[in-house]
């Protein structure tokens, strides 16, 4: 029998993020309707913490005049949920083709017990949440931000053995919805949800 010493493990698990490429989250990035808000929103209600705002006249990679402000709010991981005013723009906040719980972030909370104090700290605020929804691989709560942006604080559910599982069945699974733009008949995850 092989063993691998913790030292070995750490050096093999560092090559593979190095292989990997792509190492995390920067940012996701949204538009909304007035960044003072959505910073109190965001601070106040989520504990995020909001420590960059960059205002230009000028988008940077095409030159075009644009004024903006570009405010980003930093989660617990060192990433960031980020947002632009765009005041001169009178495009669409949301996209109005697709059905409003398509489009979301999902922000991960650490237990129920946390997502609990959110839910009751955002219901308090007047914001109407829906949930927990126990999806399998994850309970979750649902609710806008006052930009029209659906949020969802998930708690991580998900077990190695069913983690493993979804890992196997997800290429059968995107081939049969590709064929018939059906859910198959007993996906692994719903086959345990349920």
């Amino acid at each position: 029998m092989y063993t691998l010493s913790i030292w070995t493990i750490r050096i093999i698990i560092k090559e593979w993020r190095t292989i990997m490429g792509i190492s995390g989250l920067h940012h996701a990035a949204y538009r909304c309707k007035d960044a003072k808000e959505t910073v109190a929103f965001y601070t106040t209600l989520l504990d995020l913490d909001f420590n960059i705002a960059v205002a230009e006249n000028k988008v940077p990679s095409t030159g075009e005049f644009s004024p903006h402000i570009h405010i980003f709010l930093q989660l617990a991981d060192g990433s960031f949920v980020a947002f632009f005013e765009l005041p001169e723009d009178k495009g669409n906040m949301l996209d109005p083709e697709t059905p409003a719980w398509v489009q979301h972030l999902a922000l991960k909370v650490p237990d129920s017990e946390t997502q609990l104090k959110y839910k009751a700290r955002l219901e308090e605020a007047g914001v109407k949440v829906l949930g927990p929804t126990d999806h399998g691989i994850c309970k979750s709560i649902y609710f806008f931000d006052p930009s029209g942006h659906r949020l969802e604080l998930a708690v991580d559910t998900t077990s190695a053995d069913m983690a493993e599982t979804l890992r196997k069945a997800a290429p059968e699974t995107l081939d049969v919805w590709s064929r018939t733009k059906r859910a198959p008949d007993v996906d692994p995850m719903h086959a345990k949800a349920h």
